[in-house]
């Protein structure tokens, strides 16, 4: 009689990370980040021209468990993707990020930049009203500065109209955090005007299981001024908080089962060497 072979346990595969870039960003925004991270990541375009139907694009890039990346209105849509399907996001990490709903000034500024858009302006808008706030100084360094215009010129005025658009649909995401029982990094720049360090406190302080980073000397974007330290953030994070197991739907329920029952969890805050 064959003796049977014991079966080894399969092995949990990471869930993939899908990368959501910021107004006016393409793929390339995460040209310097995505080789560093573990498991498969997964580029998204959204340009619909609702929030919520920019995360049915996410929602619809994958199959299965993710962990979203989102930066600034990347992280918007990250917020509703949390908000219509939780059980799909393994973990969701927020870079440059605003939870609030509007202000009347932004309604203001969103229209006329789409008027900048719509008149054949686009290049001079993007130059004069967008680029000065995207890095650390109002005038980045050409290395920053040529990689931001070439994603401005590939997303163009159409798409960017869309974006616009979608901003003046968006909501107060801290019902969505807070209800939300995974894994959540906020990151951000010290010196990002647009999204100040304030923003991803109160980010920290709605969700569950929060991580808080900042980053000394960066501002807007990101992964174009640090993709290094931003690689490790993430790396570091997706270890730490479990984001990266290949749990199955029933395990990733009790997770957030645990998550609720429990008492909620202090941001960790760190200011992290450039």
């Amino acid at each position: 009689m064959t003796a049977l072979r014991e079966q080894a346990p399969p092995v949990a595969l990471a869930p993939p990370v899908v990368l959501v870039p910021g107004m006016l960003c393409d793929a390339a925004l995460w040209d310097g980040v995505r080789e560093a991270l573990p498991g498969p990541a997964v580029d998204t375009v959204i340009d619909a021209s609702t929030i919520g139907a920019m995360a049915e694009q996410v929602l619809g890039a994958v199959e299965g468990p993710f962990v979203l990346v989102g930066l600034s209105l990347g992280a918007i849509v990250g917020f509703e993707v949390c908000r219509r399907a939780p059980e799909r996001v393994a973990g969701l990490a927020v870079l440059s990020a605003n939870a609030s709903a509007p202000r009347p000034e932004q309604y203001a500024a969103w229209r006329a930049a789409d008027l900048a858009a719509a008149s054949g302006d686009f290049d001079a808008h993007v130059e004069a009203s967008v680029l000065p706030g995207m890095f650390r100084s109002p005038e980045p360094g050409p290395r920053e500065a040529d990689a931001f215009r070439a994603m401005a010129r590939r997303v163009g005025p159409s798409r960017y109209r869309s974006q616009l658009a979608a901003q003046a649909t968006r909501e107060d995401a801290f019902p969505a955090l807070s209800g939300y029982g995974g894994p959540v990094l906020a990151l951000c720049g010290a010196l990002d005007r647009v999204t100040p360090p304030e923003f991803h406190a109160a980010v920290a302080d709605a969700a569950r299981r929060p991580t808080l980073r900042v980053l000394p000397g960066a501002g807007h974007l990101l992964p174009l001024e640090d993709p290094v330290e931003v690689a490790r953030e993430l790396r570091g994070w997706l270890a730490e908080s479990g984001a990266d197991f290949g749990a199955d739907a029933d395990a990733d329920a009790d997770a957030r089962a645990d998550a609720d029952a429990r008492p909620r969890t202090e941001a960790r805050t760190e200011a992290v060497s450039g």
